[in-house]
């Protein structure tokens, strides 16, 4: 975040990511993919202390932030920090078969849903925080979406009546079986 999201840092940003906690099951383990400065997986363990936030990152700076800052808010035995990139095999893994997933400005909706299907569980779901091009990202890459093995698909709005504008969440659900390559692998 740049000096000019100040203004619009609880609202935008932090309140934004907290209401996505609505669509979580009490208990649940999150992978929050490109978690950068703890948006959203931070804030999802802060507003629910059932859920078990494990944040992926590449950048060492980054992860290193994440650590010290789940340990300075007393969250550590909630948050854990997997340095690397979700669409990396020895990530996926080391994290096994995941159930949920969240992203916030990540990469487009194609790309994330290609790196993140891989890791999900069968029925498991990506939240992808998409803002308000949410709707036409989806209807855009609808097609390539299926392709990659994205089962239910939808745009829902939370906090809806709380924040000024709601935050667009595009759910991604992963089919049973991925689509197989040309080689035979998914």
């Amino acid at each position: 975040m740049g000096p000019r999201e100040l203004p619009r840092l609880w609202d935008r940003h932090l309140l934004n990511c907290a209401v996505v906690t609505d669509l979580l099951p009490v208990g649940a383990t999150v992978v929050d993919v490109g978690s950068g400065a703890g948006l959203p997986g931070l804030v999802l363990a802060i507003r629910r202390a059932d859920l078990h936030v494990v944040c992926v990152e590449s950048m060492a700076r980054r992860t290193e932030f994440l650590m010290r800052t789940a340990d300075v808010l007393g969250l550590e035995s909630q948050i854990s920090v997997k340095r690397g990139r979700i669409e990396d095999a020895a990530v996926q893994y080391e994290l096994g078969a995941v159930d949920w997933m969240t992203a916030r400005a990540v990469a487009p909706l194609d790309r994330l849903v290609g790196w993140c299907l891989p890791a999900l569980r069968p029925a498991g779901e990506l939240l992808a925080l998409k803002g308000a091009t949410a709707a036409a990202e989806l209807a855009e890459h609808g097609k390539v979406l299926t392709q990659l093995g994205a089962g239910e698909t939808g745009v829902v709005e939370c906090g809806v009546g709380l924040l000024p504008e709601p935050t667009r969440v595009v759910r991604v659900t992963r089919r049973m079986r991925l689509p197989t390559t040309s080689k035979g692998r998914a």
